[in-house]
């Protein structure tokens, strides 16, 4: 058997080549993969939601998150105008709340959990004013909500993309993609009592516009973020800093060339001071989007990765999450092994590794929100797309963990009509998940039954083949 490589979890594959009409005595090898997804929970489109956005776990261990769309179903020609959900880790789901237009429409983003313990978040529509131009609200674990804010689409912006974070002062921090001075998008604080002060309206031309971001403050105590157009370069996007004061500095500006274009997402603050980030590019091409970091002292810039539209993937939306191996990871809406997107890691000089390519079936499609690693040390994200009804997913990523148990070891099989035994070796309290393939060339595996946590020295399980297909099968620990 080969060893586990360092920085990921140990894995087992045994490949059984169930060629109906051979015997037992089959080949039997171990391999070590980087990744395994699960995906945890499909959306119906009904009062569940639709197009869900990032998650976040909550102090209670289970995780957060908005739809666009779905909830209440009377409401927008049918479509509804989203919903909030919390869902277990191993993927119960619970809407708490559905949006009826006035409360707040269609939200973008996810959600944050403040210091009081309720969670804040933003409605790209809907609200109060006349324009509907959004809301900002809180609601609490069990669902209460209340809204805090409702934009105008005047001074104080209008249509939040972006979730919020809270600044070490305490206020939420947040940006809006149009309304301000000049239209061009805001930067916001706003109190957990909704009370609201807009601090920056972007001027387009000189400073970039559109900000479809979320703010990350830096150790220096200043926000940073990114918007999708302008600057002074040729209207590629910015790189941009700003106080809770009001000052604001763009210190980069995209060329549209090898350092990128249009970045959507907000930055990732390393553990050596920089920066992390993405462009997106353009569907289609010619730029399919980047990896890069950013230097704020010498406003230095380094593209670590372009991306080429294949297996790599193309186009990412999301910001980046740093793992506990030190590399981050991310997804990217499009490319892949079938152009419904991709999960990836990247180290900070720049090696990437394509680590899942989604199938636009029932593990999702076109990925596009931030990964948020939960407390068990998996990654967990969202699909807006794919899942079994086509509405979206919930997916856990096993990625970049290190675990001190042995890889298991499969047992001699039997087979007694038509039923197939199988049975590994295991330590108690290790997580086991048995998959099959039918194609080797392909890296997506389908969970055989659900994940198993052992109480003793072997788990077992069977599955019963017929004249099908060739089926191969591998063991995943877990955790």
């Amino acid at each position: 058997m080969t060893e586990p490589v360092s920085g990921r979890k140990p894995v087992l594959a045994l490949f059984l080549r169930l060629l109906w009409a051979a015997a037992l005595a089959l080949p039997v090898f171990g391999v070590h993969a980087g990744a395994v997804l699960s995906t945890l929970y499909s959306f119906t489109g009904a009062n569940d939601g639709s197009g869900p956005n990032a998650l976040v776990q909550g102090s209670d261990g289970n995780f957060y998150g908005t739809t666009a769309l779905g909830g209440n179903m009377n409401l927008n020609l049918g479509l509804g105008d989203g919903t909030v959900f919390k869902i277990s880790p191993e993927g119960a789901l619970t809407t708490l709340y559905a949006f009826s237009g006035a409360d707040g429409a269609n939200p973008a983003a996810g959600l944050v959990q403040g210091s009081d313990g309720n969670f804040y978040g933003t409605t790209y529509s809907g609200g109060t004013n006349a324009l509907a131009a959004g809301t900002v609200f809180k609601i609490s674990p069990n669902g209460a909500l209340a809204t805090l804010h409702s934009f105008s689409g005047d001074d104080d912006g209008g249509g939040p993309v972006a979730g919020l974070m809270q600044g070490s002062d305490g206020y939420f921090y947040g940006t809006t993609e149009g309304g301000g001075k000049y239209g061009d998008g805001t930067v916001f604080r706003i109190s957990a009592n909704g009370v609201m002060d807009s601090f920056f309206s972007f001027v387009g031309v000189g400073d970039g516009a559109y900000v479809c971001a979320g703010l990350v403050q830096g150790s220096d105590g200043d926000f940073y973020g990114t918007t999708v157009f302008e600057g002074w370069s040729g209207g590629y996007g910015t790189v941009f800093r700003t106080s809770a004061g009001g000052g604001e500095e763009t210190f980069y500006s995209f060329r549209g060339g090898n350092d990128g274009e249009y970045p959507h997402a907000g930055l990732a603050l390393g553990s050596d001071g920089d920066f992390y980030g993405t462009t997106a590019g353009l569907p289609g091409g010619p730029g399919y989007g980047t990896v890069f970091k950013i230097r704020i002292g010498n406003i230095a810039l380094t593209t670590l990765h372009s991306f080429s539209g294949t297996n790599d993937g193309a186009n990412p939306m999301a910001a980046l999450v740093r793992g506990n191996d030190g590399c981050f990871y991310g997804t990217t809406a499009g490319g892949g092994t079938y152009t419904n997107g991709t999960l990836f890691k990247i180290d900070t000089n720049g090696v990437l590794t394509s680590l899942y390519s989604f199938t636009g079936g029932n593990d999702g499609a076109s990925p596009s929100a931030t990964l948020v690693r939960g407390n068990d040390g998996y990654f967990y994200g969202t699909t807006p797309g794919g899942g079994a009804a086509g509405f979206g997913t919930v997916f856990r990523l096993a990625a970049g963990l290190t675990v001190a148990r042995a890889a298991p070891v499969f047992q001699p099989v039997g087979l007694t009509n038509g039923m197939l035994g199988l049975t590994w070796s295991t330590e108690v309290g290790g997580t086991y998940q048995l998959q099959y393939n039918s194609d080797l060339s392909s890296s997506n595996w389908s969970n055989l039954g659900n994940a198993v946590t052992a109480t003793g020295a072997t788990l077992s399980a069977t599955d019963f083949v017929t004249n099908g297909p060739r089926r191969f099968y591998r063991v995943v620990l877990l955790q």
